[in-house]
């Protein structure tokens, strides 16, 4: 019985899991669009919750966050990580879990990875690997 949950999480993670994420991440995104957060670095910026991971005993959550509108997205994640316990409570008025996770924040990276990935593949030695257009 052990040896199948070990192997159901070496998976991925499980529907409860994805079911916990979205509903914390439409949460935060609620709370940053009605509730905000009164600190300098998040005045005049607007987040964008694009994906919440949570931990399978589902105790710890990471939402990976993408800042529009300026200021520093270094700011911007340390001013979130100094008021998550408020936004953790938040959070927690509008899911109703038996258990509400700890929220850390990082920034969303895929962004500037698929960026970077684009440019690669427009590159004249990467365009002459691959050979001429097809259609």
């Amino acid at each position: 019985m052990a040896r199948d949950r070990l192997n159901r999480s070496a998976k991925g993670p499980g529907q409860r899991q994805l079911r916990v994420s979205e509903l914390l991440r439409k949460a935060l995104a609620d709370v940053f669009l009605r509730v905000g957060v009164e600190d300098p670095a998040l005045s005049g910026v607007v987040i964008t919750v694009s994906e919440i991971t949570v931990s399978p005993d589902l105790r710890q959550a990471t939402a990976f966050i993408m800042p529009l509108g300026g200021g520093s997205q270094a700011d911007v994640v340390a001013a979130l990580e100094r008021h998550k316990k408020f936004l953790r409570g938040e959070v927690a008025k509008r899911v109703s879990l038996k258990f509400m996770p700890a929220i850390g924040f990082k920034l969303d990276e895929t962004f500037d990875e698929s960026d970077r990935i684009g440019s690669l593949l427009r590159t004249p030695k990467v365009a002459r690997d691959i050979g001429p257009d097809q259609s």
